[in-house]
């Protein structure tokens, strides 16, 4: 019988592994082996093959607000022509740390994070509006974030 690959998403002990460092990204390897039920050298491997296969990252997630930055903003965008394209120029912006290409009536969502009005009026004025290919482009504000997790990787 061929063993499963132990980064498959219905991997439960991958799952238990995941949910032990959205509780704490810093946990040791011993505490989670003690959690889990594995030992501290399979959980250590475990935790490698997860983040050289992508399954995951282990980063440090900054409140925007508390290190400088007023102003976060998601801005719909619609597009002519190769949509990847205007997506992978969009990414080497360095105020973008998100972007989804959509099915609807826009084609891209693109997250960015400045720091005030001025700020994001020279993003998208000097910046994304020039994108070849970009036609239109509606920014919403945030004016509170009431919900952020990173949970659903364990469900």
């Amino acid at each position: 019988m061929a063993r499963s690959d132990p980064t498959s998403r219905g991997d439960h002990v991958n799952n238990a592994i995941i949910e032990q460092l959205q509780r704490d990204g810093r946990m040791a390897y011993s505490t989670i082996a003690k959690a889990v039920g594995l030992s501290e050298a399979a959980v250590r491997q475990r935790v490698q093959k997860l983040v050289d296969n992508g399954v995951m990252q282990i980063v440090a997630v900054t409140d925007p607000m508390q290190v400088g930055f007023a102003r976060q903003a998601m801005i719909g965008i619609s597009a002519t022509g190769d949509i990847e394209a205007i997506a992978a120029k969009l990414a080497m912006i360095d105020e973008v740390d998100y972007i989804v290409v959509t099915a609807g009536s826009i084609d891209l969502l693109v997250e960015v994070v400045v720091e005030d009005d001025q700020h994001l009026l020279s993003l998208v004025n000097g910046s994304i509006r020039t994108i070849d290919g970009i036609t239109r482009t509606e920014t919403f504000l945030y004016l509170k974030l009431v919900k952020q997790t990173y949970n659903w990787g364990a469900r």
